[in-house]
């Protein structure tokens, strides 16, 4: 069998191939976290969010708002090393991020088992 055919018949087993993979994974919300930054943030994200009073009262001064939480919540960093550590019952996550007028900002997340609470909000 010659060369022509022989990669025919393999172009046509991997678009079929493909077509069947993406006919498996096209209707289902796959996520591929596999970086402990991303995990953390998205573990923060499908949990209930909720705002402490102090988080409240900065969201008041009208120099940040949620959008810029759920941005950093999605694109922000987690530092390790501050972050992790036993707080109130739950574990305490450091986020750092910008506002949509590129203002650094400090989240400190308390992540408990069924929630994730914003403790406090600081403008670097």
């Amino acid at each position: 069998m010659k060369f022509v055919h022989r990669f025919a018949y393999y172009l046509i087993g991997l678009v079929m191939g493909c077509f069947f993979v993406a006919l498996v994974f096209s209707g289902k919300d796959t996520r591929c976290n596999y970086f402990p930054n991303a995990r953390v943030l998205n573990n923060l994200r499908t949990k209930p969010f909720q705002y402490s009073d102090k988080a409240i009262q900065t969201l008041n001064e009208k120099w940040i708002d949620t959008a810029d939480i759920k941005s950093t919540l999605t694109y922000g960093d987690v530092d390790f090393d501050q972050s992790n550590v036993p707080f109130k019952k739950g574990k305490l996550y450091i986020i750092e991020g910008k506002t949509a007028k590129n203002q650094e900002i400090i989240l400190k997340v308390v992540n408990y088992e069924k929630k994730a609470v914003l403790e406090e909000i600081i403008k670097k």
